[in-house]
């Protein structure tokens, strides 16, 4: 093989010499993630929202938007999925305009986003770790809200509750933290 053919490889169409891909994937996988400290509502600390649902009995959430971990987690999975950059990137909590922001927006957002590139939410699979209160009782809510957003069933949005067993600041109850992974497909 002469210096100047492709490798095997870059002749199947995985990549061009310089790197870049000669192909655009059909699914596409992101890992989200966020984190969140509690605190008193006199210090202005936010009523905590899941998924564009207020969480009955929970504490009160710091953050410069409105704190919703979870739409902000899936946010990041979206982004990630399709490499565009993050959402501390794109709404940074250093921009006075999205102080109070719904993160709903952000969603939608990245969403939108990915319609525009070609790439639709296959289906979305979260972990809320909380300590209290339990989650069951306002899942289902969260998983339609969360769908509704993503614009598929909620058979396709899975949202589990799990405590950090009295371990650590979260097992204190002194946060809440969203994992998030997003199935991403084309068309």
């Amino acid at each position: 093989m002469s210096t100047n053919e492709p490798t095997p490889a870059l002749a199947a169409g995985s990549q061009t010499a310089g790197g870049g891909s000669r192909f655009t994937p059909d699914f596409r996988v992101g890992l989200g993630y966020d984190i969140h400290r509690t605190g008193n509502p006199l210090q202005g600390a936010r009523a905590m929202v899941l998924g564009g649902v207020a969480i009955q009995g929970a504490p009160a959430i710091i953050a410069h938007s409105d704190g919703d971990a979870l739409c902000h987690a899936v946010t990041d999975a979206i982004l990630g999925a399709l490499a565009l950059p993050d959402i501390g990137q794109l709404f940074p909590d250093t921009d006075p305009k999205y102080r109070g922001a719904d993160s709903r927006t952000f969603l939608e957002a990245a969403v939108a986003k990915a319609a525009s590139m070609g790439y639709r939410v296959v289906n979305v699979d979260a972990t809320v770790i909380l300590e209290r209160p339990k989650l069951s009782p306002q899942k289902e809510a969260v998983r339609a809200s969360l769908a509704g957003m993503l614009g598929v069933e909620a058979s396709r949005v899975n949202v589990k509750g799990k405590t950090h067993e009295t371990l650590d600041a979260l097992g204190r109850g002194e946060g809440v933290e969203v994992h998030a992974v997003v199935l991403m497909m084309r068309g």
